[in-house]
């Protein structure tokens, strides 16, 4: 959500997208962890839930980056009126 409001609702310098895409944002969305369990799982011989965790990983947190993108969008579209 920050991502949209920096980019289409108001005007920052060319710096800003950067700093909060990599910088601010990017400490919150490691995969790492992710990646580290699924490891887990599969070195453990759960290959079916290592797989389906990782595929349910990826795809519930683009599903959720497109829904906070779109409801910003409207969000910015209502209050302009």
């Amino acid at each position: 959500m920050l991502m949209v409001v920096a980019t289409g609702v108001w005007a920052v310098h060319w710096l800003v997208y950067p700093f909060f895409g990599t910088g601010v944002l990017g400490g919150f969305t490691t995969f790492s962890a992710c990646v580290v369990d699924v490891w887990h799982l599969l070195r453990g011989g759960y290959v079916c839930t290592g797989l389906a965790c990782l595929v349910l990983n990826v795809a519930v947190v683009l599903a959720a980056v497109w829904c906070g993108a779109a409801v910003t969008c409207g969000l910015a579209v209502w209050r302009r009126g």
